[in-house]
């Protein structure tokens, strides 16, 4: 009795999207993933019930870009469960810990369902300790059924998503509900910075948020030009122009680095004359090097922060991080310990101010990016060895090869592939927060990457996937 047997009778209780019986049109996909993204948009505003209050630091602040949450709303924890519970089952079914045969098609029911229950339960343990922490108001002053219901709201919004997701990858829209949720949250972000419409007293006046519009607004308005140019393109305390030019940079850096691949011409065994290539892209493993450090260093931080409002005195605790509020905000970022090196510096000249400090963080986000790119091909099933195994069922081999040599040249290409993507990645988003890029280095790989995904499945729908002397993988 396997792993995955045991969780048959819970996996029948979940809801479900039932596979589409027949192919699904262009336009029909292109719809129902225009309704997946209004629904998201539309609870990512919907306020939940019972809040109290909302002042406090937020502890899921390093969370909310990567994992498409909204402070306060219905999409609270966005896709956390959902991300969390797919990358344990993936790191379990790699290290071999869960047997699992993906040629069968009962294995990949019961994989895809025990990944949907383990995100429901990190869903609703989430939530608890969410507000157990306070986040939404003292426990003892909201009261038991308030606290009851913020659980059930957050629990019930993951769910949704849980679905959401699932009626895109089942085939009903186009690609992940993950992919598509963080990159409109990213690019909303974006926009929202460009162009906000919000005022803010500065002391020196009224300012727009907006970078654009606060860019003219001082232009018009102000006597001194060259000042307002300078205030414009520099101001510290809102987004200003260099921000916004600095994301069009990294956008057009990582479009410019998505053609960059080696093509590994192959051929078909079963029909003579039929060729191809097998691409493998510099981003071998796209944006999951980032997705895996991001989360990984930002539950770091929310357990640091929480330690230490409650033990501040505690030597360990300091150690692993001290958290102060920054510049009189509510919101707390590290000051000291291990998660303050872990954490980029605000800006470039605080990078220069803590030299050490910038040191420190560049080599790490540098080796891990490398080494969890490298190891995610080991448990993502798209190392050497698998890419040589589905050639070998696909009846296909490299030219000027035989079966048994073609693992020992993949071996040679997809692993530096994956390590120098990794590496390029993890430098990127450095580049990217030292310029104070708008949304996070983080974010906007995160959102470049998978609208470049999407646009080649845009073009790959488009032109039906015609078969011939190219093969398209």
């Amino acid at each position: 009795m396997r792993f995955l047997h045991l969780l048959r009778p819970f996996i029948a209780l979940i809801p479900e999207v039932t596979p589409p019986d027949r192919r699904v049109q262009f336009k029909e996909k292109l719809l129902w993933t225009a309704i997946t993204l209004f629904i998201f948009l539309v609870c990512s505003q919907i306020p939940m019930y019972g809040i109290m209050s909302s002042d406090s630091s937020d502890p899921f602040y390093w969370l909310r870009m990567i994992l498409a949450s909204n402070r306060g709303t219905l999409m609270e924890q966005g896709i956390t469960p959902i991300i969390t519970s797919g990358m344990i089952m993936q790191l379990l079914a790699g290290a071999g810990i869960i047997e699992v045969d993906y040629s069968l098609k009962e294995d990949r029911a019961l994989f895809s369902g025990a990944q949907k229950l383990f995100g429901m339960i990190i869903a609703i343990g989430q939530a608890t300790v969410t507000v157990w922490n306070g986040v939404y108001g003292d426990p003892k002053e909201i009261g038991a059924g308030i606290c009851i219901l913020l659980i059930l709201q957050l629990f019930i919004s993951s769910v949704i998503v849980i679905m959401l997701d699932e009626l895109l990858q089942k085939g009903y829209g186009l690609g992940s509900g993950i992919t598509l949720f963080i990159a409109t949250n990213v690019c909303e972000s974006i926009i929202w910075r460009a162009f906000s419409p919000t005022t803010y007293n500065t002391g020196k006046g009224t300012e727009f948020e907006g970078a654009v519009i606060a860019f003219f607004h001082l232009l018009f308005t102000r006597n001194d030009k060259f000042k307002a140019l300078k205030e414009a393109l520099y101001r510290s305390n809102l987004p200003n122009v260099t921000n916004l030019l600095a994301t069009i940079l990294i956008f057009a850096i990582v479009i410019y680095l998505q053609g960059f691949r080696i093509e590994i011409p192959v051929k078909s065994n079963k029909v003579r004359g039929q060729q191809g290539s097998y691409p493998i892209k510099l981003f071998y493993t796209s944006n999951m090097p980032i997705m895996l450090q991001s989360a990984l260093t930002s539950n770091l931080f929310l357990l640091s922060q929480m330690l230490y409002n409650r033990f501040k005195g505690n030597f360990f605790v300091r150690l692993l991080g001290v958290w102060t509020n920054y510049e009189g905000s509510n919101q707390q970022f590290a000051s000291g310990g291990l998660a303050y090196y872990m954490s980029s510096p605000r800006s470039l000249s605080a990078a220069l101010r803590d030299p050490i400090h910038l040191v420190v963080y560049v080599a790490f986000m540098l080796i891990t990016c490398a080494l969890l790119s490298k190891a995610w091909i080991e448990v993502s099933g798209s190392s050497p060895r698998d890419v040589a195994t589905q050639l070998k069922e696909q009846q296909l081999v490299m030219r000027g090869h035989r079966d048994t040599s073609m693992y020992k040249e993949l071996k040679k290409i997809i692993p530096l592939a994956a390590s120098v993507g990794g590496l390029l990645i993890g430098a990127l988003t450095i580049f990217a927060d030292l310029l104070g890029a708008i949304g996070s280095g983080t974010g906007i790989l995160l959102a470049v990457t998978t609208i470049y995904q999407y646009f080649e499945y845009f073009v790959k729908e488009n032109n039906d996937q015609t078969s011939g002397e190219n093969i398209f993988f």
